[in-house]
Parts: structure tokens; C-alpha cells; sequence
């Protein structure tokens, strides 16, 4: 793997933000649980982030996922196992059928706010950590998706005849994103074990493998409960 500089301030500040959205998420099912599980609810979110975060950072401080293969080990030994936890435990367990009939529209689209830390993607090209044209795709397109978010969620509020469609829209621009997302990484990734070009082999370092390891699983479920909200015949 080569060995990209990035500034230890930036990684201390990532480290602050990606506290961000675990906490929105776990704020979010905590007012939407039953009074007498509010307080279960939140803690066992975050308790849980915080074992699935420790594993990423202990993995990958011991080189757990520097190997460069396709697909890479960081998706094969966390980012595939969360994205299966999240659609085949999570999703199915009673306690989420609860929250999810309870949560808005406005707040699941709100929860996006967090994907500003995309520009963290942007970030790291002033460093040389990644591909240029890459991470300005995926940068602006979460921070795009990010910002939007505030205004289909004022939308969804104001009850506007066109926010049931400009939220297919949103949620299906910010769908595409972050799929696109991860097809050019692992693209970048084969071209890279090809033909030693650079590839993404910054987000397999710790704390930037939190990206990968939390973010496409996150937010792909989040697009996913969207859709299926936006299927009521009214907001």
C-alpha cells in the first residue's frame, strides 16, 4: 500500500464529525421509540457504533486492510457485514417496525445533513490521498446531497404540491451518488492493482476507513426507508 500524507488535524477532526452522524441517528430512533425504551434505544445504538468504530480503528492500526485486492478487504470484512446487519437484523427487528412508523419523512431526509462530512473526499486531493477526479465526484455529490436535504425537508413541512416529487428526486440523485461512489472506487481500485496507478487506498487507513466501513451501508439504508415512506399516497 502507499503511504499518502495526511495532516493529523485532519484526522483529529474527522474523528470529531463522524461522531456526527451516529448521534443524529441515535438522537432520531431515541424520539421516535416507545417512552419506556427511549433511553435503551439511544444507548444501544451508540454502544454499538462505538464497538463497530473501535473494531475499524484496532483493525486497522494492525493492517487488518492494507492489503490492495478487489474487492478490497475493508468492504469484504466490515462494510458487506454492516450492510447486512443493517437490511437483514435491523430492519427486521420490532422495535424498528415501531420507530419507522413513527419517524417522519422530514426527519429521515433531515438525517442527510450529515453527509456534508463528504467534503472530507475534497479534503484530501489538497493532500495527494486521492484520485482527483474521484473524490470531487464524491465529495460535491455529498455535500450537494447534504445541503439540498435542507430544502426538501422545508418542502416536506411547508406540505408543497411538488415536495413528494422533488423527494423521489433528492432521494434518488443521493442514491446514485454514493452507488457511484463505490463502483469508481473499486474501479480505481482494480486499475490501481493493474497498474500501480493511485487508488483508494487512503480509505483503508484509519480513521478514513470509517468512510467505506460506515457511510455506504448508512445511507443506503436511509435512502432505502425513504422510498419506502414516500410510498404512502401522501406526505
Amino acid at each position: 500500500m502507499k503511504n499518502y500524507y495526511t495532516p493529523e488535524w485532519l484526522s483529529a477532526i474527522f474523528i470529531i464529525a463522524i461522531a456526527f452522524p451516529v448521534l443524529l441517528i441515535a438522537h432520531a430512533a431515541k424520539q421516535n421509540a416507545p417512552n419506556s425504551k427511549k433511553k435503551a434505544v439511544f444507548y444501544s445504538i451508540m454502544a454499538f457504533f462505538v464497538a463497530y468504530f473501535s473494531y475499524i480503528g484496532f483493525g486497522g492500526n494492525m493492517g487488518l486492510f492494507n492489503e490492495v485486492l478487489l474487492p478490497p478487504k475493508i468492504l469484504l470484512l466490515s462494510t458487506l457485514p454492516y450492510a447486512i446487519f443493517l437490511f437483514g437484523v435491523v430492519y427486521n427487528l420490532p422495535i424498528t417496525k415501531v420507530i419507522f412508523g413513527k419517524i417522519t419523512l422530514n426527519e429521515l431526509v433531515g438525517l442527510h445533513i450529515f453527509r456534508i462530512i463528504g467534503g472530507t473526499f475534497i479534503i484530501l486531493v489538497f493532500y495527494d490521498a486521492l484520485p482527483k477526479t474521484f473524490a470531487l465526484i464524491a465529495g460535491f455529490g455529498d455535500v450537494i446531497t447534504a445541503i439540498t436535504s435542507i430544502f426538501v425537508v422545508n418542502m416536506i413541512k411547508k406540505q408543497h404540491p411538488k415536495a413528494k416529487l422533488f423527494t423521489y428526486i433528492w432521494n434518488t440523485f443521493g442514491l446514485a451518488d454514493i452507488i457511484i461512489t463505490a463502483v469508481l472506487a473499486n474501479l480505481l481500485t482494480k486499475i490501481s492493482i493493474d497498474t500501480g496507478s493511485m487508488g483508494v487506498d487512503t480509505l483503508a487507513k484509519f480513521p478514513f476507513s470509517l468512510i467505506p466501513a460506515f457511510a455506504p451501508p448508512t445511507i443506503i439504508f436511509l435512502h432505502f426507508l425513504i422510498f419506502i415512506k414516500l410510498k404512502k399516497k401522501s406526505l
